[in-house]
């Protein structure tokens, strides 16, 4: 009998949703408008599905308004706050192309994805955490200062023209978020409505950034149809509905926030509820209790952190049910306390990358607990995989490979990258994961290894390139590689192992500061090693995986 082989497709009997995204949440709005869409307790933001729908549209005017059209860019650079979640949908209603940033970039990375988009408007809030968005940005268009509001002009950035500001502070050349969003008049209605009825579902509604193995991060463009339907069968997945209360407290400029958790939520009429800007874990405990939420979603460390908090005995989290634990591998012993101790029995692992809109396999509330701990489920609804060797041949079940994807979620490609675009998605539409897996007879995945380096920390991607590319600046290296080693907490770390030119002396603390302010905090490497050169190959190839065996035992984070 032939061995059958690595190919799974997700044949199913719900159709895809043909709509945009608009359309979809006004049809939402019309069968639970009493329901409540978004609840931010720290904003005093509690918005029905009408109210949510009326101020979607709302914000859709005011950016049109400005004399933004359908295809234009629209970057957002914040932490989780309501006006994020309009922007989100307000952006989708008008035609327009959100564009993600994450609230951890500083000066080089923002003005690299503002460029390489051509942003006609940024949306920022004014600071966040140890970052002042407003002070970066004046940094890189100075010419705001003394603009008048949408009528910016810069030589660096020509594009830009509006930036708009959240909070009722007044800063010189920005608008305020509150006066974008006004109430809008027939006319106004009526032109919004020409132009949904026009939007197609294969046009771009996303742009997200993915650091880059290259060194420059790629913007991975996404469309109507990609997200729309992966958040609803994300949620599917998880057996939402209309009672359902989500807490979400991973980052919406990421797909695990804005597709696993806003997109799972809205289509299913339930209701998103945000515990903070950013992760913390006393917030979480406590909004799950009194929004008596029935999902959490969460990297494994969120988890980890929350069930060792010194206070979790005192939360009731009984009205728990599922969620997602997304984002690095997720440990087994962590699993059985997730479902033992936080009543979360039917949360369901999910696998999946920015360029598939994310997830293409996640378990099923009903999978055997061994399972959801061991494998990342099966294959989603719509959706092929296959597993291939070296020769792209695909491999029998139970054989290791490269995993590939294709269907529905694959992105369009990566903005103005025709070639990076090519190297990722074949000439049969299969886009290249790099993630080695394997399948089993059944159909379940399990991801076995990464064919690059990708260090993962704490659900945060980190290409080692990248942070080379930038290393190599710092006048006093000469040659610098980075791996990733072991860590209890975040699962991984970087480690930046470098060659300092003949002659010079540095310290830890110098290459640190170099980094601070310039690029984000989580990929500053949190080991530094001074080597006098690298394990190499006869024909000159550095040979990572012995670097990375060599400091892991040097640092005494072995086993």
């Amino acid at each position: 009998m032939q061995q059958s082989l690595s190919y799974v497709h997700g044949a199913h009997d719900v159709p895809l949703i043909g709509q945009t995204i608009g359309p979809f949440l006004s049809g939402i709005a019309q069968r639970f408008g009493d329901n409540e869409a978004l609840v931010v307790p720290h904003q005093g933001v509690r918005w029905t599905y009408k109210e949510f729908d009326e101020r979607v549209s709302r914000l859709a005017v005011g950016l049109l308004a400005l004399g933004l059209r359908p295809g234009d860019r629209i970057g957002i650079w914040s932490q989780n706050c309501a006006e994020w979640v309009l922007v989100q949908f307000a952006t989708a209603r008008a035609g327009l192309v959100m564009v993600n940033i994450n609230p951890a970039y500083r000066r080089s990375e923002l003005e690299y994805v503002l460029d390489k988009v051509q942003c006609a408007a940024l949306i920022l809030a004014p600071a966040f955490k140890s970052s002042d968005y407003i002070a970066i940005l004046e940094d890189v268009v100075p010419e705001i200062r003394d603009s008048a509001p949408s009528r910016l002009q810069s030589p660096r950035l020509p594009h830009l023209k509006h930036v708009i500001r959240l909070g009722a502070d007044r800063t010189p050349g920005m608008l305020n978020f509150d006066d974008v969003s006004v109430p809008p008049g027939d006319v106004q209605l009526a032109h919004l409505a020409e132009i949904e009825a026009a939007l197609q579902f294969d046009e771009p509604v996303n742009i997200q950034f993915t650091s880059g193995t290259t060194g420059a991060p790629k913007g991975a463009t996404l469309t109507h149809h990609n997200i729309l339907n992966n958040g609803f069968f994300v949620g599917e997945a998880m057996k939402l509905t209309s009672t359902d209360k989500l807490c979400i407290p991973v980052p919406l400029y990421h797909c695990f926030g804005m597709v696993l958790g806003n997109l799972a939520c809205v289509t299913h009429g339930a209701t998103m509820v945000f515990p903070g800007e950013s992760f913390e874990p006393k917030a979480v405990l406590e909004t799950v209790q009194a929004e008596r939420c029935t999902g959490l979603h969460g990297v494994p460390t969120m988890f980890i952190t929350l069930l060792d908090h010194p206070d979790f005995g005192n939360y009731d989290l009984s009205t728990l049910r599922t969620g997602i634990m997304a984002g690095s591998p997720c440990p087994a012993e962590v699993m059985s306390r997730v479902i033992g101790k936080m009543h979360l029995a039917e949360i369901t692992i999910a696998y999946g990358m920015t360029e598939t809109s994310p997830v293409s396999f996640q378990s099923s509330v009903d999978d055997p607990v061994h399972l959801r701990v061991s494998t990342i489920g099966r294959v989603h609804p719509h959706l092929e995989v296959k597993i291939v060797d070296a020769d792209g041949k695909i491999v029998p079940r139970g054989v290791k490979g490269e995993l590939l994807t294709r269907g529905y979620s694959v992105m369009l490609g990566y903005w103005g990258d025709e070639e990076k675009t090519r190297e990722a998605i074949d000439a049969a539409r299969w886009m290249h994961t790099g993630d080695l897996a394997v399948i089993d007879e059944q159909g379940f995945a399990a991801i076995v290894g990464r064919a690059k380096d990708m260090v993962i920390r704490g659900g945060e991607n980190i290409y080692p390139r990248e942070i080379e590319e930038f290393l190599y600046r710092h006048p006093k290296v000469l040659d610098v590689q980075c791996v990733g080693v072991p860590d209890p907490k975040y699962g991984e770390e970087l480690c930046a192992c470098i060659v300092l030119r003949p002659g010079m002396a540095a310290n830890e603390d110098e290459i640190r500061e170099f980094c601070k302010g310039q690029i984000a905090h989580y990929k500053i490497p949190r080991h530094i090693r001074f080597v006098t050169g690298f394990p190499m190959t006869v024909t000159g190839k550095i040979q990572k995986y012995l670097l990375r065996q060599q400091v892991t035992t040097e640092l005494g984070l072995a086993g």
